[in-house]
């Protein structure tokens, strides 16, 4: 009896001391934890992997948002608290933007999620057979491209890499013009010029459906700007500093993170091509190819304390 009784005894304390763990670890999850804020800036190939770790964020039971703004917004938004995540500091091309908020602990760098990315230069293939191979053969042919240059939205960091080019005279681009646009319009003016096989040099980049869509060829030697191996580029996650170390949870999972060039190109063909729903295409996505899924929440609870690769597969109607 006296066996029995201190056999109890030991059992309810090693209950609670469960259940005290479990209440302590979810104390440790501050309340600024959620909702989990994205920063945007227009860009499909982040929009895809900003949808895909909703998804998964939302399933493993946390609230998410996400604005769509420009690059320097999107770094001083972390700075303000405004932001907790984003998914696209394209490296190097971003290190003038990026680097100043990192070196100053202002912006952590949580680790790649993409790699063997390109950003540089681009021109029709009929361009590239012609002759123009490399950006000291733009200005030979300027009058053939209107002495101007396509890039995206103002602001970000491939724009302001082309004007330091122009800035700089280099290649002989000094009276050269950087017009602004956006993705979308950008591509648009690729699809009419080279319907007709006009002449166009543009701001390119892999992963992205341009790749398949058009035959295009990238610009050799700008790599004292955009890099070697033709802007070849690492894309990592940035988060408010001190975000990881507050939200170990989610940082568990941003630290999982990998995208690859073929996911994101298939993800971005349907949101440009397709006119997919993001939301509506990732998710499709990780029901098709739920193998993700096993390296992505490794070691990942949710929101709750409960196992996240399970819950998740099971929000997503993935059966075991």
């Amino acid at each position: 009896m006296k066996n029995m009784t201190l056999k109890t005894s030991l059992l309810a304390l090693s209950a609670s001391a469960v259940t005290l763990g479990a209440s302590s670890a979810m104390a440790q999850e501050a309340e600024s934890c959620e909702p989990v804020r994205f920063a945007e800036v227009g860009w499909t190939d982040i929009t895809a992997t900003t949808a895909l770790t909703r998804e998964v964020l939302e399933a493993l039971g946390y609230e998410t948002s996400v604005d769509t703004v420009s690059v320097p917004v999107a770094y001083s938004g972390m700075v303000n608290g405004d932001f907790d995540i984003f998914l696209g500091n394209w490296m190097p091309s971003m290190e003038s933007i990026s680097e100043p908020y990192i070196d100053d602990g202002d912006v952590d760098r949580v680790g790649a999620n993409l790699e063997g990315a390109k950003y540089t230069l681009a021109v029709p293939k009929y361009v590239h057979d012609a002759g123009v191979t490399s950006l000291e053969d733009l200005d030979e042919h300027a009058d053939e491209f209107d002495n101007r240059i396509y890039g995206i939205e103002a602001g970000n960091d491939g724009n302001e890499l082309i004007q330091d080019m122009i800035d700089d005279d280099a290649f002989g681009l000094g009276d050269w013009d950087l017009v602004d646009s956006s993705e979308a319009g950008m591509l648009a003016e690729v699809r009419s010029k080279t319907g007709s096989e006009e002449w166009m040099v543009f701001l390119g980049w892999e992963p992205h459906p341009m790749n398949t869509n058009f035959e295009i060829e990238y610009l050799e030697g700008a790599d004292d700007y955009f890099g070697p191996n033709l802007g070849g580029a690492t894309v990592y996650t940035n988060t408010r500093a001190g975000y990881v170390d507050e939200c170990g949870n989610v940082g568990e999972l941003l630290d999982n993170l990998q995208f690859t060039l073929e996911m994101e190109n298939q993800l971005m063909a349907e949101i440009m091509d397709e006119n997919a729903d993001p939301r509506e295409a990732a998710r499709a996505y990780l029901q098709e190819n739920p193998g993700v899924l096993d390296e992505w929440l490794d070691g990942v609870n949710t929101r709750d304390g409960d196992d996240g690769l399970t819950a998740v597969k099971s929000e997503l109607g993935i059966e075991e």
